[in-house]
């Protein structure tokens, strides 16, 4: 099973105009409302792989009550923690670009992190991966990652790790397995400089690999044996919203059964090379199956080749680097 872990969960609004133009009226086409939070979406996309996935984190108030309803509708399997305050809204407004409003969150207490860390402890014991993704919400020490990943690795679980400021520097230290932040997000935790070198100085802190997520890019992969760069065959262009998450759960789902295609043993400083899509979709819309697309192969180990099948289905160069 893989736990995904929201802990400043949202309920998404999402209000469709036809132009934003700030300081005056506007009529709202449509009007789309969902559960959100990086852990959340991850979880609609493993659930959309037919992974067996089961959502954790933190709810409260009539927001939060909204947030389990939704995830009950759509199939998707969750226990959260119960905190008194209520859980945050984002409002996304698509005018063509999306321009988001993100609340900050209720303030968790001791007490309730505390509960929540017995809870996630519970839940980590059935858990062959842990995905720890998005923000914290007010009150929690800036650890709170690097404290859950110790706890799940603690009870034999996998650890991604997707943060950024405090919470992704303090987490590295904790050592999960893969840390997967954008290019912004590794340039605030390891400093300016090529991306590669940056992904480095992170993995020097103690993930077992780190994977940069570089938009149209594409990704970037980096273990102690190597790193390799994946492209699309084609620059990508629209709305972003959801890609970083579809990525997160694409390695996920990799850390969860690491040796599927090939029947070799899993081994954590070799993720298979099975970059996910990253497809734009628009705030609102329904999380589709991300289609694993097929790696075509260029000094990159063995074991990272897929069955030719996918590879007739999507070409995406993989470009392996030497440190």
């Amino acid at each position: 099973m893989i736990l995904t872990v929201t802990l400043n969960a949202a309920l998404d609004v999402t209000y469709e105009v036809d132009g934003l133009v700030p300081n005056s009226s506007h009529r709202v086409r449509a009007v789309h409302q969902r559960a959100g939070g990086k852990g959340v979406n991850v979880a609609r996309v493993l659930a959309a792989l037919d992974a067996e996935v089961l959502v954790t984190g933190l709810i409260g108030g009539g927001a939060g009550a909204e947030i389990a309803d939704d995830l009950s509708r759509a199939g998707i399997p969750a226990r959260f923690g119960a905190i008194e305050g209520t859980s945050r809204r984002t409002v996304t407004i698509v005018s063509g670009d999306a321009t988001v409003f993100n609340e900050p969150g209720p303030a968790v207490t001791a007490e309730e992190w505390r509960r929540f860390r017995g809870l996630f402890r519970e839940l980590c014991r059935d858990a062959r991966v842990v995905v720890l993704s998005g923000s914290l919400p007010p009150g929690l020490a800036p650890d709170a990652y690097a404290e859950l990943t110790e706890d799940a690795r603690t009870e034999g679980a996998r650890v991604l790790l997707d943060a950024d400021h405090e919470a992704l520097r303090l987490g590295l230290a904790a050592r999960p397995d893969i840390a997967k932040p954008n290019a912004a997000e590794l340039a605030r935790a390891a400093g300016p400089g090529p991306v590669e070198e940056a992904a480095r100085r992170l993995l020097a802190v103690g993930p077992a690999a780190v994977v940069v997520s570089r938009g149209p890019d594409g990704l970037l992969g980096v273990t102690p044996d190597g790193s390799w760069a994946v492209r699309p065959p084609r620059r990508l262009s629209g709305n972003p919203t959801g890609a970083g998450d579809a990525v997160a759960a694409a390695l996920a789902r990799a850390l969860h059964s690491p040796g599927r295609s090939t029947g070799r043993a899993p081994s954590p400083t070799r993720p298979r090379c099975r970059p996910p899509p990253s497809s734009p979709r628009s705030p609102g819309t329904s999380t589709r199956p991300p289609t694993a697309p097929s790696c075509r192969r260029s000094h990159a180990p063995r074991h990272d080749r897929l069955d030719s099948r996918r590879r007739a289905r999507r070409s995406v160069r993989v470009q392996r680097h030497h440190p």
